[in-house]
């Protein structure tokens, strides 16, 4: 008996480890750009932008790091502890677009014009929830194979642990409607200077707002070969709510 529980308790990891080497691991980084004021107040963005990263070799984000201690090196202080598009210098900006467009990555986009946005979906639960719900539907199916392992890690900065903890069940219920099995999916939220890769779509998201936001395509150009999808979620639509 305890022979036959042993030989099943091995059959069991091995079949497990097998499934592990056969899956590839996909890991998706998201970034977003635009804030929660639903006006025409100054500083209220007039879109919120929702953009992933997709790398299958996550080692290529790592030369950010030495690009960083490169110019920590020459004097250059980084605001954030790591780098970051909207208070980086333009050289430091410069360098990184070059190194951004040497890496074999995917990013999709999905762009939500925020004035078009009926009243009642006028929260920051209500924005998630479709952000994300209209990203992984329109993106996972065709660019994450059905074997394949995701790792979604999504960057934010000072989030509240009861919105952080909002942002991994919407992420994790936007996964789910788009047919991906829980099992083989993570979910992680972290700030942007704890992983280059979250550095990478933080600067991606960045350079896709200034051109939405402020019709400079300066560094969209750079990484515009990269993108997958972008999509203007309400381009049809003609009603503004404010």
């Amino acid at each position: 008996m305890a022979n036959s529980e042993n030989m099943g308790h091995w059959q069991k990891w091995i079949g497990n480890l097998l499934r592990i080497c056969r899956l590839v691991r996909s890991h998706y980084f998201v970034d977003e750009a635009g804030n929660f004021d639903f006006s025409n107040k100054p500083g209220a963005s007039r879109y919120f932008i929702l953009t992933s990263v997709k790398m299958a070799d996550c080692s290529s984000a790592d030369a950010l790091i030495s690009l960083r201690r490169g110019f920590e090196w020459a004097g250059v202080e980084f605001e954030n502890g790591g780098l970051h598009a909207t208070s980086d210098k333009q050289a430091v900006r410069d360098a990184v677009f070059e190194r951004i467009a040497e890496m074999d990555i995917r990013i999709d986009t999905r762009v939500f014009e925020k004035r078009k946005i009926s009243p009642e979906l006028q929260t920051l639960e209500a924005m998630y929830d479709l952000a994300w719900s209209t990203h992984a539907i329109h993106t996972l199916y065709d660019s994450v194979d059905r074997d394949e392992e995701l790792h979604i890690i999504a960057g934010s900065i000072g989030v509240k642990k009861k919105n952080r903890i909002l942002m991994i069940n919407q992420i994790r219920n936007a996964v789910h409607l788009a047919g991906r099995s829980q099992r083989d999916t993570v979910v992680t939220i972290s700030e942007a200077k704890t992983d280059p890769g979250l550095q990478v779509a933080d600067y991606c998201c960045w350079a896709i707002q200034r051109r939405w936001e402020r019709n400079d395509a300066r560094s969209y150009d750079l990484i515009q070969s990269k993108i997958a999808t972008e999509q203007d979620y309400f381009e049809s639509l003609t009603d503004y709510f404010y």
